[in-house]
Parts: structure tokens; sequence; C-alpha cells
């Protein structure tokens, strides 16, 4: 028999549209066992947005939980309920692509079923989006996320100050929520080198194109100026480009390497080796489509929104694995664009504003209570000629 687990969502803004946040939890739905929360400020936003950015949070957490999970979802929004049971239409455009993220994700469980609560009843997601809009209202964003190292049931009646003295008196049951980790553990992106599509400008996907000599040259240059860095650990896309790149950071460091499938570049299906004029010329309404949502795959290919569901939790699996630790991640334009929006906690669409050289090198610090800061972007000082490494 399959597990059963609650997810309880919530989000608002302060004047919709206003500052905004969501909180989410995930709860074993025999015990009320609190298995994990999530909670973050996302800008300014309206209250539907919001909602259902808490609804994806949720089924995320409950997904890595408990994938083939029986889940009853519960939640104050009558609209988001009713919508996702497929009782309403969904009209509005900015709700149109959320509601498809959340039944992507809902798709993998064993089952889910929506059901709406009273707002007393769905108090500590309350609790928590109030506290993200609180942070999003001053200025500071939060993102927290943890699971649940001694899950207890947490009731009604709790308050934020209650919470704030059980941590000043003793070890939070959330480690997301306690004191920040000053000791970070370091991503250092570094992008394949040069390959003869990346010369013509063509999309690269999951074709397994080599390197060039000159792509070898400069993953040898990157090696050389990460030689001082202190590197821990190499984890490569699995597709070869990657992999000759790392291998050349290897010799110089002497460091394991290991192989992660959810750094793979994103599968731009038909438009494969095509540059961005051929694919417009033959798929005028597909490329414009794609443009404006990142939940658009190409023909035959895959989404820019799948792709980031399939990094982030590449990138959790990772820091989970290597915290405290310097990690380089050898990947592609599309993995590393991700992981440097969502540190950002821009919006998607930021993917479409980002340039990435050819064997540059990117730096994430992710901190274990939630926070990731980027340290630098699109670096190529390593290729400059007559450069000293360092």
């Amino acid at each position: 028999m399959s597990r059963r687990v609650v997810v309880e969502a919530d989000g608002g803004s302060r004047g919709n549209p206003g500052p905004a946040g969501f909180g989410a939890l995930v709860r074993d739905a025999g015990t009320g066992e609190l298995l994990a929360e999530v909670a973050e400020s996302i800008g300014v936003a309206t209250n539907n947005v919001a909602e259902y950015r808490g609804l994806i949070a949720g089924l995320e957490a409950a997904a890595r939980i408990a994938p083939d999970a029986q889940v009853e979802v519960r939640m104050d929004s009558k609209l988001v309920v009713e919508q996702m049971s497929g009782r309403w239409r969904i009209k509005h455009p900015d709700m149109q692509p959320l509601a498809r993220r959340a039944r992507d994700v809902a798709a993998g469980f064993g089952g889910v079923r929506y059901t709406w609560v009273p707002r007393a009843e769905n108090g500590h997601a309350d609790r928590l989006a109030n506290e993200a809009m609180d942070a999003a209202a001053k200025g500071r964003p939060i993102h927290r996320e943890a699971a649940a190292e001694r899950p207890r049931q947490l009731t009604l009646s709790e308050e934020p100050g209650e919470r704030a003295a059980e941590q000043a008196g003793a070890p939070s049951a959330v480690p997301g929520w306690a004191a920040p980790d000053m000791r970070p553990t370091r991503l250092l992106l570094l992008r394949h080198g040069q390959t003869p599509l990346s010369v013509d400008r063509r999309f690269a996907g999951v074709g397994d194109v080599e390197l060039t000599a000159e792509g070898h040259e400069q993953a040898r240059a990157a090696a050389r100026r990460l030689a001082g860095r202190g590197i821990d650990v190499v984890v490569t896309s699995p597709l070869r480009r990657s992999r000759d790149t790392a291998a050349h950071v290897v010799e110089e460091t002497a460091v394991p390497v290991e192989v992660e499938d959810g750094f793979r570049e994103v599968d731009f299906g038909e438009w494969e080796g095509l540059t961005f004029a051929e694919a417009r010329e033959r798929f005028p309404e597909e490329v414009t489509r794609w443009l404006a949502d990142p939940e658009i795959a190409p023909p035959g290919g895959e989404s820019f929104a799948a792709a980031a569901r399939r990094v982030a939790a590449a990138r959790d699996r990772l820091l989970a694995r290597h915290v405290g630790r310097t990690v380089l991640v050898v990947s592609h334009v599309t993995p590393i664009k991700v992981l440097l929006q969502q540190a950002m906690l821009a919006p998607p669409q930021a993917l479409y504003r980002m340039h990435l050289d050819v064997a540059c090198l990117s730096e994430v610090h992710c901190f274990a209570d939630g926070p990731m800061v980027v340290r630098s972007f699109n670096d190529t000082a390593h290729l400059e000629r007559g450069v000293p490494a360092g």
C-alpha cells in the first residue's frame, strides 16, 4: 500500500499585487508528523500567483519525500482547489502556466485529491506564508526548504514568537529555520569548452557533440585556474563535451569525479543543430510561444521549466552529499543559467536575459538554512591570452 501524505499550502501578498510569499508543509497522513516545510518570498505578485506557488512548492516537497504517495492537498483558497479539481476553468493567463506546472508534479503521485479548508484549519501554512510576505515587504527575501529531523505535530495556537523562543533555547525541529550556517557549500559552475555547434551558435542539446581543439585548450586553461581553488569533487553532466572538459580539471587537481544526469543540457528536440534564425524560419509559431512561456517545449523536446525542475533536484542531491565542500559543476548553458536564476530568486524569464560564454566560470554559495548567493557570473579571465592562472 502506497504512503499517504497531506500537503498544506497557502500564499498571499501585501496589496494584491504587492510583496508576496508562500508557505507549505508536508505531513504524514496517518500520524500527523511534520515531514517538511517550505517558504519563500517571491517579490511582487498577486494573491492567486502566490497561492499557486505555495501549492507547487508543497507538491514538489512531497515528491522528494514520497514520490509514489497518495496525496491530499488542503488549502483555504477556493479558487485553486476548484481549478485544480477541474471544476472551474482557468481563464487568467498568469494562472495557466502555474496550473500546468502543478499538474506536471501531481502526475507523478499515486493520486492527488484537493480539499478546501477554512483558514483557521490552515494556520501553519498561513503562518509560513505571512513570514515570507513580511520578509518581502522589508526587502529581505527568504527561501526556506527543509526536512524535519525530528518530526512533530505543531499546534494552531503556536505563534511566531513561540517559535523564536524555541530556537533561542533548544535545537529546532526544522533546521532550515535555525540560525544561519556561515559555512556555505561552494558551487563553481564551469560551462564546457567550445564545440562545432557553439562556433556557429547552433542549438546544442542532448546530442553528444565533441569539443573542438580550441575547446580542449579552453578546458585546460580553466583547469589551471581552478587548480588553486581547493576543489573537493567534480560533478559533471553525462554528455561528452562536459565529461571531456571535466577530465582536464581532474587531471590538474586529482580530485574525484561524479556524473549527474540532472545537469545535462535541455533537449531542443527538432531544433537540435539549427541556428536560431533557421528555427524561427521553420517553426515561427513554436519559437514565439517558446520565447513567451518557459513551460513551452520545442517540438519533441523539453521545456525550460521542466529542465529547471530537473536541475533543482540535481542541485539538492549534490548539496545533501557535499555539505560545506567546494564542488565544481561542469555543465551547459541552460543548467548553469537555472542555478544562477534560482539562486537570485529571479523569475524564470530571466533565463532569456543571460549570456554565458564557452568555458566561463560562475560561482554560487549555498547556505544550509536556504539562501544562495551569486559570487561571480560569466568569468572568462582565464581565457585571455597572457593572463596568469590563479
